[in-house]
């Protein structure tokens, strides 16, 4: 398919390519599209729905995938997408991690459950949480868990379950941008429809507020998480009772997320820096169990769970992702648009 131009607007997420072939742009894309147009940077989209676009000003053109960019190294990348890796390298630097290991037998992983009372089994690679089960603690759920995360096609990682809240960090330039407290998808019953039909509802609320991008699946962790709680899908939930159907805070397996950037203590800030750096990446998504974002991280009031070298931007509103992206990949525009705006 041709590269499509773009030299107007980009305020629809679908653009006409051509005769009739439309070109849907994910909401990241979208926002760093509008912003590199605002500084007359120049748009091509690359592929329908592939999320590549190439920018371009004067003679300096980067090619992107969402917030990936040619400035992240494959090196960067391939350590950032092997959770193995990036606990290791984190860990090097001096940074707290939870306790983590490959499944192996299943003597050896029922070991390390007794060791920690409660895992999270998720596969080595892998986004958006797919896979992941949150808060094991039986060896029938381990096994079910394993299995699970197998079904992804990578090697099987157990990891010690840290209490606390979820708290995602955006890096740009090793400078925090922005952060956000995520939250598990729950839904609250009114004494008539079943959690079924709760979730259902729940999804359409989340895909109505993302895009698309957030929705509950109903699958064997869904279904374990509402288990656990004393319920099953067609149990009707008694009013005013709340009830989280899944552990996992991602927002694209239904979580929510707060805002809460101007609040972070100062010393994560400096922990979301000294990620970065070690992980030697200019943009990352930190996932990090905190007891508090407002806390010390001296140890050990946080956990590094994950890096993520595509983070949503789109997701941290009203904090100045795209912007800071854009600043990162075009410098020469930062401070005329800083300029322009004072």
């Amino acid at each position: 398919m041709e590269a499509f131009k773009q030299n107007g607007t980009c305020e629809p997420l679908e653009l006409l390519q051509g005769g009739s072939e439309v070109l849907t742009l994910d909401p990241s894309s979208k926002l760093i599209i509008q912003e590199a147009k605002k500084r007359g940077i120049a748009v091509e989209i690359l592929a329908a729905r592939a999320e590549y676009f190439r920018l371009s000003h004067g003679t300096h053109s980067i090619l992107c995938r969402e917030s990936l960019s040619e400035l992240t190294s494959a090196v960067a990348l391939s350590i950032c997408d092997d959770k193995r890796t990036t606990t290791r390298v984190l860990r090097e630097a001096g940074l707290f991690t939870p306790e983590q290991r490959e499944a192996g037998t299943p003597v050896q992983n029922e070991a390390f459950l007794s060791k920690h009372g409660a895992l999270v089994v998720k596969p080595s690679r892998g986004e958006q949480g797919c896979g992941v089960s949150v808060g094991v603690r039986t060896p029938n759920t381990l096994a079910r868990a394993i299995q699970l995360a197998a079904d992804c096609g990578a090697p099987v990682l157990l990891e010690q379950l840290v209490a606390g809240e979820d708290l995602r960090l955006i890096v740009i330039g090793h400078e925090l941008v922005a952060a956000a407290v995520r939250c598990p998808p729950r839904v609250i019953g009114d004494g008539q429809h079943s959690v079924r039909e709760l979730i259902a509802a729940q999804s359409r609320r989340r895909q109505a507020a993302t895009a698309g991008e957030s929705k509950i699946p109903i699958d064997s962790e869904t279904e374990r998480c509402i288990a656990e709680a004393g319920y099953t899908l067609a149990s009707v939930l008694p009013a005013n009772v709340e009830l989280t159907v899944r552990r996992a805070a991602n927002l694209h397996q239904g979580g929510t997320i707060d805002d809460v950037t101007n609040d972070l203590h100062p010393e994560l800030r400096e922990v979301a820096k000294r990620a970065a750096l070690a992980l030697q990446i200019p943009v990352v998504g930190l996932d990090l169990i905190v007891t508090s974002p407002l806390s010390s991280a001296r140890s050990p009031s946080y956990w590094i769970i994950e890096a993520n070298e595509r983070p949503g931007l789109a997701n941290h509103e009203p904090q100045p992702t795209a912007a800071r992206f854009v600043d990162l990949l075009f410098p020469e525009t930062a401070s005329r648009m800083t300029h322009a705006s004072a």
